[in-house]
C-alpha cells in the first residue's frame, strides 16, 4: 500500500468518524428536546392536576358539588399528583367515601336501574355522605392547604 491509498484511507476514515460524531450529537441534542418537553409536559399536567384539586375542594366548600362526587374527584387528582397523598389522615375521608360508594352505578348504568334501584341507591349515598360530609369538608380544606403550600405554588 502506498502513501496516497494510506492517506486517502486514513481522510476517508476521519471523514466517517466526523459524520457519525455529527450524527450523534444531532441525536443527543434531539434527545435532550424530547426530555424537556416530556418535563414540561408533566409539569403542565401537574399543575393542572393542583389548579383542578383547588376547584374542586373549593367547589365543595360552598357545596356546589355533591359530597360522593367531590371525594372522588379529589381522590382521583391526589392520586394522580402522588399516590401515597392518600395514606395522609388529612385525606382519608376521600378514600373512605370512594370505598363505600364506589359500587353505585353512574351515568348510564344508573339511568338502566329502576326507580325503585335507583332511589334505593341515592338513599345509601346520602347516608355515605351524611356520615362523612363533614370529614370531607376538613379533607378539601386539608387539600387547599396542600396546594397552597406546594412548591411553585403562586397561592
Amino acid at each position: 500500500m502506498n502513501t496516497t491509498t494510506a492517506l486517502v484511507l486514513v481522510g476517508l476514515g476521519l471523514a466517517i468518524i466526523a459524520g457519525l460524531a455529527a450524527y450523534a450529537f444531532t441525536l443527543w441534542r434531539e434527545v435532550r428536546r424530547r426530555r424537556a418537553y416530556r418535563e414540561e409536559e408533566e409539569q403542565r399536567a401537574h399543575d393542572n392536576c393542583l389548579e383542578n384539586l383547588e376547584l374542586v375542594a373549593s367547589a365543595l366548600i360552598q357545596e356546589q358539588v355533591d359530597v360522593t362526587e367531590g371525594a372522588w374527584r379529589c381522590k382521583v387528582l391526589l392520586e394522580i399528583l402522588d399516590p401515597r397523598l392518600l395514606e395522609r389522615e388529612a385525606f382519608r375521608p376521600f378514600g373512605e367515601v370512594h370505598a363505600r360508594t364506589r359500587h353505585l352505578h353512574t351515568h348510564q348504568a344508573r339511568q338502566a336501574l329502576s326507580p325503585r334501584e335507583r332511589f334505593k341507591e341515592d338513599r345509601e349515598r346520602l347516608a355515605v355522605e351524611e356520615e362523612f360530609r363533614d370529614a370531607v369538608l376538613d379533607a378539601a380544606r386539608a387539600a387547599l392547604e396542600f396546594r397552597r403550600g406546594w412548591p411553585g405554588s403562586l397561592h
